[in-house]
């Protein structure tokens, strides 16, 4: 599979015929379930010329049918382009194709689709991560270039790493959020997967920077990564030993190769420690339902998409919502309301925020040391359809990356070994805010040490 930049050289015609290229595989792989145009039997939405780059179905490019992978969403055509699609336009590249998702972004599976599951391309009975896995799918199977996902806790980079592709999260405010669907408000960041560190450079650089039309917009100077990657640049790298010790016996065996390989390449690695993840899951889970509770509180089929047959105002409300949501999107709606209930708001919400700034604190006092973060990704590798886990234990699914987005921190997940099975391995670096270019510079290092 070529890469953008050398995508970026191609003429119209050559373009066209990427494009076809890329419908035609498409079509052939259907069962990966990576593009929901797949599941409806139709040809790839194509919104322009440029460079084809897939988009998550969350994100809106006008014209397109805009549905977060919910029934309560069928139906509904966005009726403007998201800045993100409006800056990759801008930047040469052309909208190509909706992936499948968990329903509203939630999950790890990418099992919770009103579509159906997307499979995972290394082994078709493993998930491929969540809730953007049918973007590294589409990425890892080479169905698409590069792809638009979003992370709200993890949602790139997990699905990246169980795929075996490069998922980076920016720092929260460097992406504008203007025309994503909003699962939670302050986690949310539009992200990318991509081939190569460089291809994330490359299509990162397309679609940051300030956004009027965006209130939580970084308002501070963005400079383009991709013409300043320099591989050479030597760190200091914070190893996170507890976390690594928290991950499977042959994940913890390669990302200790994987040090000890930064080491020989003249890094310095210092040992450090973040608060027990116990904390980190508690903040998330009770911020994001939060605010998903508030934002999804608009799908009463009044305005958007499926609008069930009832008697009277109010039973149309509960109809709607009751046929038009799936289970875990019901799940996180009722958490999100009881924590914000009278009564509740004190002993859950405000504390949880308490602990997000804790956390956040514990990172800024390690960056302040360091210049970059180093641990894991998941604390096992892509998992089987028919493993039977509970909410809680899918949820566990992100215990390495939530804090990352309480945080508001840029980060990367970069393959680095295969299992015994083949089933790919990926660590994490992270950085301070808005220091996405030592982050890709670091990572593009690491990428090129796992290459020798």
């Amino acid at each position: 599979m070529i890469s953008l930049k050398e995508a970026l050289t191609y003429s119209k015609n050559e373009l066209e015929n990427l494009k076809k290229e890329l419908n035609d595989k498409a079509k052939k792989q259907k069962q990966i379930g990576a593009f929901i145009e797949q599941f409806l039997g139709c040809e790839l939405n194509d919104a322009g010329e440029g460079v084809p780059v897939a988009i998550k179905d969350n994100i809106s490019v006008k014209g397109w049918e805009l549905t977060c992978a919910s029934k309560i969403l069928q139906g509904y055509i966005a009726p403007y382009d998201a800045s993100a699609i409006v800056n990759l336009k801008r930047n040469g590249f052309s909208p190509f194709g909706r992936c499948n998702m968990d329903e509203f972004a939630m999950g790890s599976t990418t099992s919770t689709s009103f579509y159906g599951k997307t499979l995972n391309p290394l082994n078709s009975n493993q998930v491929p991560g969540g809730s953007s896995g049918g973007s590294a799918a589409a990425v890892a199977a080479q169905l698409a270039l590069a792809s638009l996902g979003s992370d709200t806790g993890g949602s790139v980079r997990q699905p990246a790493a169980f795929c075996g592709c490069v998922g980076f999260k920016p720092s929260y405010g460097r992406v504008s959020r203007y025309g994503l669907a909003s699962y939670s408000s302050s986690l949310d960041q539009i992200g990318t997967l991509t081939q190569n560190v460089e291809d994330a450079a490359i299509l990162y650089d397309a679609i940051a920077g300030h956004d009027p039309m965006d209130s939580t917009s970084a308002k501070i100077e963005f400079i383009k990564t991709a013409p300043r990657l320099n591989p050479n640049r030597k760190f200091r790298i914070a190893v996170i030993e507890n976390y690594i010790h928290q991950t499977s016996s042959e994940i913890k065996t390669a990302l200790l190769k994987t040090i000890d390989a930064l080491k020989a390449n003249g890094h310095e690695l210092v040992c450090k420690n973040l608060l027990d993840s116990k904390f980190d899951i508690a903040a998330y889970y009770i911020i994001a339902t939060a605010e998903a509770s508030a934002n999804l509180s608009r799908y009463d089929g009044v305005r958007y998409g499926k609008r069930s047959q009832s008697k009277n105002l109010k039973d149309m409300y509960i109809q709607t919502r009751s046929e038009g949501f799936g289970e875990e999107v019901k799940r996180r709606i009722l958490l999100g309301t009881f924590v914000l209930s009278s009564g509740y708001y004190d002993a859950y919400y405000i504390k949880a925020q308490k602990a997000r700034a804790l956390i956040k604190a514990k990172y800024e006092e390690i960056l302040r040391d360091c210049d970059l973060i180093f641990m894991p990704v998941t604390p096992t590798t892509a998992f089987s359809f028919d493993t039977q886990k509970t909410p809680m234990q899918n949820y566990l699914e992100d215990v390495f990356t939530i804090s990352v987005n309480l945080a508001g921190l840029g980060a990367i997940s970069i393959p680095v070994a295969k299992d015994k099975d083949g089933l790919n391995i990926s660590a994490q670096l992270i950085c301070k805010a808005f220091d996405e270019q030592n982050l890709l510079d670091g990572a593009l290092n690491l990428e090129k040490i796992i290459k020798q």
